[in-house]
């Protein structure tokens, strides 16, 4: 038993290896693809973006490994039945359930870790990820001057330039500064500048060469003033600086993202739940009790004193109970205390919505912490069994087959997911729909395979087609 199980478990922790990382590494360029945009051109310097894919990879996890442990056992039983040891260890008096035994083990200490990682890593990783993304996005872009195009990325300022050499020679170059201080307008042309940063990077250099400014000053009063001046100065050497701080990366604090539901731990998560609940419970004995006072206010302003009024039953209209000249008064008092109750119950019931969508975000995260797990478990037992039965080792028809199964639970666990998010389902149901779903689809595989049953056996299916139509035509 030691050395069959010892087989098995070498059989399936190299492919886990090798799919997990192949997984992580195309959902790590799907990553790239979706945010390249905000990464390109702005001058980021090398662990920047190092830090966005590491904390990149942690938050994938949770969708690489259960579809590395789908791919994995399918391609390690799949590998032991093309290779008829799965029939040696049969034919030993062994069952399958018995070979499977180590990689249950293992599989279930990967669903403890997966479970330990969601609450306590993953909610650090979200965390990093979300606010050095953040800042990532609305990042500006790196400051560049191409040639013939008017630079606007300095506010006040636009540069343009005929030609640029490779040693940062500028060639024809022209400068627009619009000084929002005094309203002036100031236009500076050169034959030729040179370009260069200053040690500290805060601050971009232009040295020009053989040119004219040309500064226009408005009028102190109304729209035309006779002493407007244009002045022109002509310069052989100038030098033009500006300021660049604004494209340097800046950071936001990381607490103004901790209210982000994958951003909490477990005990963060219950807590929080329990005190918007509160907050619920509060808002609907607080709506009961303004309600009531309003009610008590109204009767006594209508009816007077206690037992003025009579019976409802003996009269046809309520107005009947209030005097005559009193009436159109009751009428108009009512109104306004219907409006008021509306506004109430109109604030109120906003109020406790909010805290359900609330609740059942804090609900979703709190269960997708313990879904990941099981999900584990459950897609080892639909692979495993699937891949004794197809028979079939490598990357092939295991891939085919394991893409397919974990598309099917992906696609259930979001549209229970999003049947949560709108309050249809309750989150005990939405988030454990497509583990309800699959488990008795890997009972079912693994009872199959146990039976040494041909469920993908194309041949026996065309025998028994055979044998139906033969039955038919004899018929």
């Amino acid at each position: 038993m030691k050395k069959v199980h010892l087989l098995v478990f070498k059989a399936f922790i190299r492919p886990f290896i090798v799919t997990f990382f192949i997984v992580m590494f195309i959902l790590l360029m799907l990553f790239l693809f979706k945010y390249i945009d905000d990464l390109i051109g702005k001058g980021f310097e090398w662990h920047v973006i190092l830090q966005l894919l590491l904390y990149a990879s942690a938050t994938n996890v949770a969708m690489a490994l259960p579809l590395a442990i789908l791919l994995s056992s399918i391609m390690t039983f799949g590998s032991l039945g093309e290779n008829y040891e799965l029939v040696a260890i049969k034919s030993a008096g062994i069952s399958l359930q018995k070979a499977m035994m180590p990689l249950i083990i293992t599989v279930g200490i990967l669903g403890i870790g997966a479970f330990l990682f969601s609450d306590y890593m993953l909610p650090k990783a979200n965390l990093k990820m979300g606010s050095l993304l953040y800042d990532v996005r609305n990042q500006k872009a790196a400051f560049l001057i191409k040639e013939g195009i008017f630079n606007n990325s300095i506010p006040g300022f636009a540069i343009r330039v005929r030609k640029k050499d490779p040693d940062q020679t500028l060639h024809d170059v022209m400068i627009y500064n619009r000084n929002a201080s005094n309203g002036n307008l100031s236009t500076l042309l050169a034959k030729e500048g040179q370009m260069f940063m200053t040690d500290d990077n805060q601050m971009l250099v232009l040295k020009l060469k053989d040119g004219y400014r040309y500064e226009e000053s408005p009028g102190t009063s109304g729209n035309y003033n006779p002493r407007q001046r244009l002045m022109r100065t002509i310069f052989k050497e100038t030098e033009q600086k500006f300021d660049l701080s604004s494209f340097q990366m800046k950071r936001t604090d990381e607490e103004l993202f901790k209210n982000n539901y994958a951003m909490m731990s477990l005990r963060q998560l219950k807590f929080f739940r329990d005190s918007f609940e509160h907050k619920n419970d509060s808002n609907i004995r607080s709506t009961y009790h303004d309600l009531t006072l309003l009610a008590k206010t109204y009767r006594t302003d209508s009816l007077g004193k206690k037992g003025a009024a009579k019976p409802i039953k003996k009269y046809r209209n309520v107005l009947e109970l209030i005097p005559a000249n009193k009436q159109l008064q009751s009428v108009q008092s009512a109104k306004d205390q219907i409006r008021t109750v509306k506004d109430i119950v109109g604030r109120k019931q906003m109020y406790t919505e909010d805290n359900k969508v609330r609740i059942r975000g804090f609900l979703i995260e709190l269960n997708r912490k313990f879904t990941l797990a099981v999900s584990c478990m459950v897609l080892f037992f639909i692979g495993a069994p699937l891949g004794a039965i197809i028979r079939k080792g490598g990357l092939g028809l295991p891939v085919v087959m394991s893409v397919l199964f974990f598309l099917i639970y992906h696609i259930i666990s979001t549209i229970g997911e999003k049947s949560v998010k709108q309050g249809s389902l309750s989150p005990s149901i939405g988030m454990w729909v497509a583990i309800f779903a699959l488990a008795p689809l890997g009972a079912f595989l693994t009872y199959k395979a146990t039976a040494d049953s041909v469920l993908f056996d194309i041949d026996y299916y065309k025998r028994w087609f055979k044998r139906l139509f033969s039955k038919k035509e004899g018929v």
